[in-house]
Order: structure tokens, then sequence, then C-alpha cells
């Protein structure tokens, strides 16, 4: 028998878990302790149970792989809503479900879906438990897959509940949609595409998830609360919630300086947050990989929290060589999704070496080998790991104030026109690098692989109402503070490709050269020519010592075509028509004052 039956205090939630239950028909409840004996004890039933398979223990200590079903492999854009009042307030970039319609559907879909099955209750807080900016979560789920990764994504289970007291929190429902009947035999992964659901209700502060068991769509603290809702609280109480790294960057001098960054889905935020630098006296070290909650500090700066506790990482692409410290900080107790077997029992994906293996288990469990034509890990595959193993974290990762931002920098994936790095002119401006991400779809994201898309602010699929309100929430939150007081905003593109479809710039550890030059522009020290779109430096303010790049090459990173940028803006007009009269006027000016200065150039 399990142990923290309905040992709660809270009365709210007291009722919360009476009416899941009486909806959900579970055959029990649990209340997680957050433990690292409970942690151990699922862990192993889901082994036993054939659902997970334990790595070597003294290859990948206390470690586990799962293999999810091919339909349910990412998140899932296109029955995801925003079920708002109106349509209006959710916006032309959200799905929105009308609110009652929504409740009625939902109520269908989960009324008896935990029959035979499990109800956890998950305590869980983003951000430290001793941050003013904390906001308290609980999480009902029928999946004990849940239940490991929230304990690593989040501060979870009974430290949880004492802290939390009878504060308020935004309850999230989550069910894999497979109600079974006594006797009847569970499958490795349930899940039921054809009924799947990922529904927030940003007025009501609740997210609804059903028929997927898969990242984002069942770990409700991470996207659905730490983005789509809390970006609607934060418009309400005037702070930002981002889809951003936070990382500190010390020179040899000792002087530090933090930066939070901006990039799609699989674009390398965790690589640049843990940046290993190649140049003398350079430093990277690690406050979060994916996002930031931002507030105006009592000095009039910006100071950010990372709301999460652990890392979930796209696997393929990741190795020593594009990521050394995530590579040691994964070593042990990790959950690995999707990637592929070796046959002594460790992990492998692709990137990970130079040559694969010459035989490996893929991730729906069949046999593989190099001659194969099919990956033998998914290319959304993921980790998850706990922050607190991470070798390079910064001291004040967990600081209750959080960290103050002197840069942001935005970026996508873009093979032509935009340049390696620029800078805005303005905080206006800079709010345009935002609101003009594009980037090349991924494996992460829904729709044709490699098309690109625009992706504001890389929020497109996590900002929880209409994007236009967001763009004027950015540009009225300067207005809150002194203009000396703000970051400074770059924007960087380390997939520029040359004719060829080689890429021009090597990447990686190599990325801190352009850090160094956004350190040193925060001071002046670095200088760059004055362009439309922004500045961008010259060659001799950028550091090439010991580069292995052509000189053409340099030339076309840092070039600037006007032809070229007259079709961005062009199509970044095109593209703000769907927000009407809603789009900010500051941002038409800046728009249209480009557009003026390319067509004299």
């Amino acid at each position: 028998m399990y142990k923290g039956e309905l040992k709660i205090k809270h009365p709210i939630l007291h009722q919360w878990i009476h009416e899941v239950a009486t909806l959900c028909k579970p055959d029990r409840i649990y209340v997680c302790d957050g433990s690292e004996e409970e942690q151990r004890m699922f862990a192993q039933e889901l082994v036993g149970g054939h659902t997970a398979i334990a790595l070597h223990p003294n290859k990948r200590p206390h470690s586990y792989l799962f293999r999810s079903t091919p339909d349910d492999v990412a998140r899932t854009e296109s029955v995801t809503f925003i079920c708002s009042p109106t349509a209006e307030e959710a916006g032309p970039t959200n799905h929105w479900l009308d609110p009652a319609k929504a409740k009625e559907e939902l109520r269908e879909r989960f009324t008896g879906c935990m029959r035979g099955r499990i109800l956890y209750v998950i305590p869980y807080c983003m951000g430290p438990l001793d941050s003013p900016f904390r906001v308290f979560g609980v999480e009902f789920t029928d999946s004990r897959y849940v239940v490991l990764n929230m304990r690593m994504m989040t501060r979870m289970g009974n430290r949880v509940l004492a802290a939390m007291g009878k504060e308020p929190f935004v309850p999230g429902v989550h069910s894999v949609g497979v109600p079974l009947e006594k006797g009847e035999k569970d499958m490795m992964w349930p899940t039921n595409p054809k009924k799947k659901i990922i529904a927030h209700f940003p007025k009501e502060r609740e997210i609804w998830s059903y028929g997927s068991g898969y990242g984002g769509n069942a770990l409700l603290g991470k996207k659905c609360l730490a983005l789509r809702i809390a970006s609607v609280l934060a418009r309400d109480e005037g702070w930002l919630a981002e889809h951003m790294l936070i990382m500190s960057v010390i020179n040899p001098q000792g002087e530090k300086r933090y930066f939070a960054a901006a990039f799609p889905s699989a674009c390398g935020k965790t690589n640049l947050a843990m940046l290993q630098s190649i140049l003398p006296g350079w430093t990277v070290q690690t406050v979060g990989d994916d996002i930031a909650w931002i507030r105006i500090g009592s000095d009039g700066r910006l100071w950010a929290i990372n709301p999460e506790a652990g890392f979930f990482g796209v696997a393929p692409g990741t190795s020593f060589q594009s990521n050394p410290m995530i590579m040691r900080t994964i070593e042990r107790n990790a959950i690995f999704t999707n990637v592929a077997l070796t046959d002594d029992r460790d992990v492998w994906w692709e990137g990970m070496t130079e040559s694969p293996p010459d035989h490996l288990t893929d991730w729906q469990g069949q046999s593989w080998n190099p001659r194969c034509n099919t990956p033998a890990a998914h290319r959304n595959a993921r980790f998850t790991v706990a922050t607190s193993q991470c070798p390079g974290l910064d001291p004040d990762w967990e600081s209750p104030q959080g960290v103050p931002l002197a840069g942001i920098i935005f970026g996508g994936r873009r093979a032509t026109t935009i340049p390696l790095v620029r800078e805005a002119r303005s905080w206006q401006q800079g709010v345009l690098f935002g609101a003009t991400v594009t980037s090349e779809l991924t494996a992460a994201q829904e729709g044709e692989f490699g098309k690109v898309r625009h992706d504001p602010f890389a929020m497109l699929p996590f900002c929880g109402y209409n994007m236009a309100d967001y763009f004027a929430h950015w540009l009225e939150l300067a207005k809150k503070t002194a203009p000396e007081k703000l970051p400074k905003i770059f924007y960087v593109n380390w997939f520029r490709r040359n004719e060829k479809g080689k890429f021009l710039w090597p990447g990686f550890s190599e990325n801190i050269r352009v850090i160094k030059w956004c350190f040193e522009r925060l001071a002046g020290n670095a200088k760059a020519r004055a362009t439309p779109i922004g500045y961008i430096p010259i060659k001799s303010a950028f550091d090439i010592h010991g580069l292995q790049v052509k000189e053409e090459a340099l030339e076309e990173l840092f070039s600037f075509d006007p032809e070229a940028w007259r079709n961005e803006i062009t199509e970044s007009k095109r593209y703000f028509e769907l927000f009407g009269r809603r789009f900010p006027k500051e941002l038409q000016q800046e728009l249209a004052e480009i557009e003026s200065k390319l067509s004299k150039t």
C-alpha cells in the first residue's frame, strides 16, 4: 500500500483532490513526498513493469531509458489551446477554444479516465522556495513517468506543501487518457492520440492536459505554467515570463555580467547556457537553459530568476564537442526518452560520437546498425536531469532575488541574410528584434522540418495571450525605469550558410567570441558600424585570434545586404498584419524608420 494518502491541510487543494478524484475515478490517490526513496521506488516499479530500462549502474548510475509511441514524440501545438474569455484576447497566433466548450469537452474526456490507475498529486514550486517571485503549482496525473520527471524539473513534494501553507496555486490536471479495466494489461507507453488536448485557462489559472505522456504536454510546470500561464501573470503584475536561458559571463579582469537569451527550441540554448570558452580568461556559468522570469528590481535594473530546477534537453547533436558540461551533467541520475540503447546498456544518439556503434537498439526497440536508413534516436529525443548536477553552475543560480541582466540576446536558425551578431540602437529596436525572430523549424516543433517560420521572442507556442499585447507589454516595461538601467539587446545567428550549404561559423565554443563582443559593447569598448538594422561589429573589434574561418566567410558573416533586408522588412510587415490595430504603433514607426533608411542605401 502506498504512503502519503491525503495528508493535506490546504483547504482548496483538498477540495481539488476530491473533485479530480470524483471526475477521473482512480483506484487510489497518492500524494508525492518528493523523496529520493520515492523516486527510486517508482523507477524500479517501472523497470519491473517493462516500461523503463535501467541503464548499466557502472556506466550511468540510477539512470533510465523510456520509449514513447511514434505518435507521442513532441509538443502538440495543433491541439494546444488558450481558453481565454474571447478569441481576440488569445490572439491570432494561438489556437483558441471557448472556455465553456473546452470545459464540456474536457469533462467528457476526463470522466473515468483514471479508472484502474493511481492519481498522483504532485505539489511543486516554480522558482526557489525562498524567492518572493515563486509560483506554486499542483499537478494531478496518472503517469509515474511524469512524477519522475517533475521531481527533477521542479522543487517538489513535502517541502513544497510546507512552504505553500494556504497560498494560491495553479492546478494542472493530466491524464494519459487510457483507463484500465480490471485485469487489463497496461501499454508500455499509454496514450490516446485521437483525444489529445492541452487546454490553458488564463483567467482561472488552470491547465488541463489529456492523451499525451510526453514532455511539455505532460510536465505541466514547464511550458504550460512557467510560460503560458506565467506570461499572463506577468502581464497582469508587470513582469516578463520568457523562453530564455540565463548565463553569467566573466572576463579576464573578473568582471561578471549576466545575459538572458531567447532562441526557438533546439537552436542551441542549452549549448550557449553552458558554453565552454576557448578564449583565455573568459568564463561562462549557467543559471538556467530555458526559462527566465524577469522583474524590475529596486535599483531599476532588470533581474531574472530561473523558475526550473532541471534540464529537459534535446539529445541528438549533444556531445563532448558541442556541450561537454551537459554531457558531464547527465552521467548519473538522468532520464532518457527515445534515445538508442547500446549493447552494454548505455545510451547513444546521432552526433554523440563521430561514428555510431556497430549495433544498437533504436528508440522504437528495434535492432539497428549503421547501414539502417532510419535514425537510431528520435530527432527530438530528450534527457531530463537536475540542474544541481551541472558542474558549471553560477553560485547565484538559486538566488531568491535573481540576477541582474546586462544584456538580452535573440537568435534564430537562418541560412541567409541575418548577420552573425548585431546590436539594437535602442530598447524599441530591440523589441523589434524580438518581434521579428524567424527560424527554420526544428524537430521539437510540428510542421515541415527546415521551413522558416516567424517565432516572435521564441514565444510563438508559449505566449498565453494576444502577442500584439505582449509586444506592447515589453515596450511598456521599459517606461517604468531609466533607459540606462535597461539591458542592451543583441541578435545572433550561428547558422548562416554559404552557397554550397556549409555553415560559415563553427559555433559551439567559438560562440564565446560573439559573447565577448556583446560583453565589451556593454561598456562601449568594442567598435561597430551603424546600419539601418543595428550596430554590426567591425572586424578589428572582433576577436579572431586563432579562429579557423576564412576571410571571405567572415566578410559574409558580418555582411549587410540592403536588398535582402528590404525583402525581410516587407515580410515582417506582412506577418504583423495578423495583429491588426492591436500591433503597437512604436514598432510600426521602427519598421518605417528602417525601411526609410534602407531605401537610401
